[in-house]
């Protein structure tokens, strides 16, 4: 499961920023007597990992609106399960292949050969994308990457990496997408066409800066009660 928050400020504080004593981080706010975290420069990297390290701490800050949303640190991909299935997969259908070969006559077994040879020779042209997604400040973690008329995709990784779970073809189109960002359809020409994509800041989305506690919303878990009959 991917660690997932949502990033809030409800009640937006009316003290000016530009009057507090300058902090490490931020600023000093007299009327409420801490220490006002400025995120306004930091990349989504850094305030993904700050908050959680923090998780306990009541944190005030000063964001932009683009800067408020959900943020998610994908986990890394156990390669080798995914080896593993694949491999009892094709072991599978090996067999399942043969036993219906032997009970089909030599025409049947020669249209198979050839819708083979034709799936051989289209997947020939299909090949593996992967990249780096960044902004301005690093590589972005958790952008949403996906295949365009589809539900296939993925995320970044805590680098910015990715490696799309499914080979694609010339001509398809993957979405990237980040809460604040451009969103971005890019045309696939080759397996280098998304090597390195750089996601700009939606400028709309950007004009306002926040003041205030910053609330941190985890996803909600359901309890399921298991009751025993008498």
């Amino acid at each position: 499961m991917k660690s997932k928050f949502t990033l809030e400020i409800n009640k937006p504080c009316s003290e000016k920023f530009s009057g507090f004593k300058k902090t490490e981080l931020g600023g000093f706010c007299g009327s409420c007597q801490k220490e006002v975290i400025d995120f306004t420069g930091w990349s989504s990297r850094k305030i993904l990992e700050y908050f959680e390290n923090n998780t306990n701490k009541r944190t005030c800050g000063r964001m932009t609106d683009y800067q408020l949303g959900t943020y998610a640190k994908p986990t890394k991909i156990n390669r080798l399960n995914i080896f593993k299935n694949i491999g009892i997969a094709c072991i599978s259908l090996f067999s399942l292949n043969t036993a219906y070969a032997q009970k089909n006559n030599p025409k049947v077994e020669t249209l198979e050969l050839k819708h083979n040879e034709l799936k051989k020779k289209n997947l020939e042209h299909r090949f593996t994308v992967s990249g780096i997604v960044s902004d301005d400040s690093g590589p972005l973690p958790g952008v949403s990457i996906q295949l365009e008329n589809s539900i296939v995709g993925t995320e970044s990784d805590f680098d910015g990496k990715f490696v799309f779970p499914q080979k694609l073809k010339k001509g398809d189109v993957l979405i990237f997408s980040f809460v604040g960002m451009d969103t971005q359809k890019i045309k696939i020409e080759n397996d280098t066409t998304v090597s390195n994509i750089e996601l700009k800041v939606n400028i709309e989305m950007a004009g306002c800066v926040f003041l205030g506690e910053v609330t941190v919303k985890k996803p909600f878990k359901s309890k399921k009660k298991f009751w025993k009959k008498n």
